[in-house]
């Protein structure tokens, strides 16, 4: 009965892990935390952010985004300007560099999605495809976080797991 419990707990723990964890390789691309916030009913615009690091040895560039669920995609960057910060477009694109790693953030570096079709509600997904100069185009999705969120929860195993607290249950680690 304890390892039926045990079971139980486990399935439960591994379900209400992040959905964002899911990872995409695209040649010498590895892209991460995809993901983006809920929106208030007939907002006109959602943020995309995520993560791509570049294990290769050439430079790479993020040229386009699209999605089918928005009338429009671009890339933006947020910057401070004279005390004050500032949005843009980004011309031409972002450059992974070879070896290196950038973040698409709220606060730097994202995608513009201009005139979602519909509400982007937590728990969805949102659809995109990224195009890059050298590795090519993939369709994917971001996951919908909640309207005031900061990111995706970091994954960094289950070490913090308060196990005794779990409502009585021993773990017996099958013995």
């Amino acid at each position: 009965m304890l390892r039926l419990l045990a079971a139980a707990a486990a399935a439960l723990v591994i379900a209400a892990l992040p959905a964002s964890a899911h990872e995409l390789k695209l040649g010498d691309l590895v892209i991460t935390d995809l993901w983006t916030r809920a929106t208030p009913a007939g907002a006109p615009a959602a943020g995309g952010y995520l993560t791509i690091a570049n294990n290769g040895t050439e430079q790479d560039m993020l040229r386009l985004v699209a999605s089918p669920e928005a009338a429009k995609a671009e890339l933006h960057i947020m910057q401070m300007k004279d005390g004050v910060m500032t949005m843009r477009p980004v011309e031409g694109g972002i450059v992974i560099p070879a070896g290196g790693k950038v973040e698409l953030s709220p606060d730097g570096y994202h995608i513009m999605f201009i005139g979602p079709k519909e509400q982007l509600k937590e728990g969805g997904k949102f659809p995109v495809s990224l195009t890059f100069t050298r590795a090519g185009t993939v369709s994917t999705f971001l996951h919908i976080l909640a309207i005031g969120a900061k990111g995706p929860a970091p994954m960094g195993g289950m070490g913090a797991m308060n196990h005794d607290a779990m409502g009585g249950m021993k773990m017996d680690n099958g013995q």
